[in-house]
């Protein structure tokens, strides 16, 4: 998967989730011609062309599309999300890989922070 650099505050990283990973990934390669990588059972790596954010697919339960965005500061986009009337949906989480935490917006549509 090619790097690609980020700007604070705007969207880095996407998860589209389902419960077919293999009609997932020939879907979005078919129709957009995304690259995807797969990475371990039901989860893929997505390269999307330039001028677009990189993603994932994964394989679950529910249908969803998670927006992944960058920010300066994880711990503060934190707080702040809180006292706008947000909730921490997941605590920071740092997998070696990314630091990042999930938040609900006040009509709880989920969103990934990842610190930048």
């Amino acid at each position: 998967m090619t790097a690609k650099s980020h700007t604070m505050n705007g969207i880095g990283h996407f998860d589209i989730a389902g419960p077919d990973f293999a009609a997932l990934s020939r879907f979005y390669a078919d129709v957009l011609g995304w690259q995807v990588t797969p990475r371990g059972p039901g989860y893929g790596m997505v390269t999307t062309p330039e001028g677009g954010p990189n993603g994932a697919l994964v394989e679950a339960e529910a249908a969803s599309l998670t927006l992944g965005v960058v920010v300066p500061d994880l711990d503060g986009a934190l707080r702040t999300a809180e006292a706008e009337g947000g909730a921490v949906a997941m605590p920071v989480l740092d997998n070696g890989w990314v630091k990042k935490a999930q938040i609900r917006d006040p009509a709880g549509n989920l969103l990934t922070l990842i610190q930048g």
